[in-house]
């Protein structure tokens, strides 16, 4: 497989992480740049982790403070053993004339590492997400060069994640600036209402889709119609009755362990203070 079909997956985490950097850069400081730590799967670079890098650039050099980076990694493997250098990061929208030599470096840490750039300067009103790998050009015998080329990059998400995510999307559109609007966790049978609310959004938007496709008033989608397909199949064969049956049954395993949950933090919270007053 040539390295170019590789496809980067970078999680949410990581881009807060970058942005976070830049917002506490120095004053003198144009970009920011760092460690990118994950795992290298079939063809697959999943970026699940970061650190930033101090360094200075000058017009003819770049100061980096390689030992802090190799002590951050350093700790950081002993957490998450899992975690590799994959490559480096870097805020902006373009790769620089010193970008050759920090990926020297990085070169020298792990195979081929790649190249992200974030461009926190929100050209086009948005934060681009671009990956490259450097590719070496020249003639054998001649001088050497390397050209950063682009690769797929997109954003992926566990599980939690996401529902970090979804909570951190309500506090959009502050009236406030100098109050943050703030947004507590919902429990656990509003998330399904939430959830079973947006599913049957999306379940109208394609039925729309699909009368309108044999009305004749869209062009079909090939990929769209695979999709669906792919969906129908993987939904159960089941009569409403089984579903009802089955749904209900969840619900009360759901409440039952909601009370038992419940009733051990009521009874620990009497065992605390009983165990304050014999002691008092």
């Amino acid at each position: 497989m040539s390295n170019l079909n590789l496809t980067v997956r970078v999680h949410p985490v990581v881009l807060f992480q970058i942005v976070d950097a830049f917002e506490r850069r120095n004053a003198d400081s144009h970009r920011v740049i760092g460690t990118l730590l994950g795992t290298v799967d079939k063809g697959v670079i999943e970026v699940t982790n970061c650190f930033c890098v101090p360094h200075k650039e000058h017009d003819d050099q770049v100061e980096a403070e390689l030992s802090y980076a190799l002590d951050l990694y350093d700790l950081n493997k002993r957490v998450n053993p899992n975690e590799s250098i994959v490559g480096w990061w870097a805020t902006g929208n373009e790769v620089t004339n010193h970008s050759s030599v920090i990926h020297e470096y990085y070169a020298r840490e792990c195979n081929n590492p790649i190249h992200l750039t974030v461009d926190t300067s929100l050209q086009g009103a948005r934060m681009g997400l671009k990956a490259y790998l450097c590719v070496q050009l020249g003639v054998p015998g001649g001088k050497m060069g390397c050209m950063f080329t682009p690769i797929n990059v997109e954003v992926t998400c566990y599980e939690p994640e996401v529902v970090g995510l979804q909570l951190c999307q309500k506090t959009v559109g502050v009236s406030n600036p100098n109050r943050p609007k703030t947004v507590s966790p919902m429990l656990d049978l509003a998330q399904i209402s939430e959830a079973s609310v947006k599913l049957q959004g999306l379940l109208e938007q394609m039925l729309a889709y699909v009368e309108d496709v044999l009305a004749e008033r869209q062009q079909p989608d090939n990929a769209v119609g695979r999709a669906i397909l792919d969906l129908i199949h993987s939904v159960p064969n089941m009569s409403p009755e089984q579903f009802n049956q089955m749904f209900n049954s969840n619900i009360k395993d759901l409440l039952m362990v909601v009370t038992l949950s419940q009733l051990i933090k009521t009874q620990l919270q009497l065992n605390e203070k009983l165990t304050f007053l014999s002691t008092n």
